[in-house]
């Protein structure tokens, strides 16, 4: 029976393309996430804000409902 390998030590461990590749990848793609998400945000931020300066005008078709026609 083979006696169990001692866990290794982090100065020890060397880290491989591929691992590296992947990880680099893995944060790409939460960087692509991070800049949608922030772009989403801006925009929602700025339509709301178009709407509370009409509001604030006193309209009253500042979000108009579109009803499909018959």
């Amino acid at each position: 029976m083979d006696a169990p390998k001692p866990p290794q030590r982090e100065q020890d461990y060397v880290e491989t393309e591929r691992e590296r590749r992947i990880a680099n990848l893995v944060l790409l793609a939460f960087f692509v996430v991070l800049v949608g998400a922030g772009y989403w945000l801006v925009n929602a931020m700025f339509e709301q804000r178009v709407i509370d300066d009409c509001l604030a005008q006193g309209r009253r078709n500042c979000a108009p409902i579109e009803a499909p026609t018959r």
